[in-house]
C-alpha cells in the first residue's frame, strides 16, 4: 500500500533479532507497498537476512505475493484475501511502506479505503508507516515536517495510523543504526499489540465465503468506482457515496449492535459480580451473626450454671 497503488503488493514475514536485541516472541508482520518502496529491503532489515531479493531496478524484483490495491479481476481480490489466511494465527502488525524519494501519488492518497474494503475498518488499528530512503533527507538537508508538509492526504494516513511511523534506510552499513531503527520499528509493534489487548488481526471470512462471487464481486466493484476519483473532490464525493450506500449503512448497523452487545455483556458482568459479591458479604455476615449467637449462648449457659451454682450454696448456707 506504500507507493503506487496499482502496484501495491503483500508480503507475509516473522520478525527475527540478531543476538543483541532483547529476545521476543515471533510475530507476523505484513509488508505492503507500491513496487520500488523498498518492501524487501525494509523486510531484509527486520529479519536480518536476505530473505527477500532486493534490487535498484524499475521493474518489482520480488514476484511472490504480487498484488495491485486496484485489482483488475475479481481472482486477484480473491488472492489477496486468501493473503490474510496465510498468518493463520493473525497478523500483529500492517507496514505500509512510502519511499521518501517520491511524492504521494493521487492513487495512494486512497490507500485506507482500499484497506478498510479488503479487510474491514480495524485494519486500521493495526497500520504503521514506514518511510524508506530516509538517507533522501539528509541528501536534501531536510526533515519529516519537511517532506510532508503540504500533503494533507499524507498527514491523513499518518494520522490513521495514530502517528504510528518509523523512518528506515536499508542501505546503512553501520550495525548499530540498523539495530536502533529495527528497534523502533519493533516498539511501535508492541505499541499496536498494547492498543490491541495484544489480539492480532484475524480476518473473519471463512474460505467459502472468500470463494462467494458476491463477496469478491461486492469488494471489487466498491475498489473500482474509486477509480478515477484521486482528486480531493472526487475522493470527497466517493466518501460520500460510500457513506451512503445500503453496505456502509448495513454496516454501520451490525457495528451498533456488536456495540451495544458488548455494552449489554458488560453490564451483566457488572451486575453479576454485584451479586457475587453481595452473597459474600451476606454469607460473611450470617456467619459473623451466627457466631456471636453462639458465643452469647456459651455466655447465657455459663451465666445459668453459676447462678444455678450460687443458689445451691445459699441452701447449704
Amino acid at each position: 500500500m506504500g507507493g503506487g497503488l496499482v502496484a501495491d503488493d503483500f508480503k507475509t514475514g516473522h520478525d527475527a533479532c540478531d543476538s543483541d536485541l532483547p529476545l521476543k516472541p515471533a510475530r507476523t508482520l505484513v509488508l505492503i507497498g507500491c513496487s520500488g518502496n523498498g518492501k524487501s529491503a525494509t523486510g531484509n532489515s527486520i529479519l536480518r537476512s536476505e530473505a527477500f531479493k532486493s534490487k535498484a531496478q524499475a521493474a518489482a524484483v520480488t514476484k511472490e505475493c504480487l498484488f495491485s490495491l486496484f485489482p483488475s479481476n475479481e481472482s486477484t481480490i480473491r488472492e489477496i484475501l486468501k493473503c490474510s489466511h496465510l498468518a493463520k494465527e493473525g497478523i500483529d502488525a500492517v507496514l505500509m511502506v512510502f519511499s521518501l524519494r517520491s511524492r504521494l501519488t493521487e492513487e495512494e492518497k486512497s490507500v485506507l479505503f482500499v484497506l478498510k474494503i479488503l479487510f474491514g475498518d480495524a485494519i486500521v488499528d493495526y497500520l504503521i508507516v514506514v518511510f524508506t530512503n530516509e538517507d533522501s533527507l539528509v541528501d536534501n538537508n531536510a526533515t519529516i515536517n519537511d517532506y510532508l508538509e503540504g500533503s494533507p492526504d499524507f498527514k491523513e494516513i499518518i494520522a490513521a495510523c495514530n502517528n504510528r511511523m518509523v523512518l528506515f534506510e536499508n542501505s546503512l552499513r553501520t550495525s548499530k543504526r540498523k539495530k536502533e531503527q529495527v528497534q523502533r520499528l519493533l516498539d511501535l509493534v508492541e505499541e499496536v499489540e498494547r492498543k490491541n489487548n495484544k489480539k492480532p488481526f484475524l480476518f473473519d471470512l471463512s474460505h467459502e465465503t472468500m470463494e462467494s462471487e458476491a463477496v469478491v464481486d461486492e469488494k471489487a466493484k466498491r475498489i473500482s468506482a474509486m477509480k478515477g476519483k484521486y482528486t480531493e473532490q472526487g475522493m470527497s464525493n466517493w466518501k460520500e457515496e460510500e457513506v451512503n450506500s445500503p453496505h456502509h449503512q448495513l454496516s454501520q448497523k451490525v457495528e451498533k449492535v456488536i456495540e451495544t452487545t458488548s455494552l449489554l455483556e458488560q453490564k451483566l458482568n457488572q451486575e453479576q459480580n454485584a451479586r457475587l459479591e453481595a452473597e459474600k458479604r451476606a454469607k460473611k455476615l450470617h456467619e459473623e451473626s451466627s457466631e456471636e449467637i453462639k458465643n452469647l449462648k456459651e455466655k447465657l449457659e455459663r451465666a445459668e450454671k453459676e447462678l444455678e451454682k450460687r443458689e445451691k450454696s445459699c441452701i447449704i448456707l
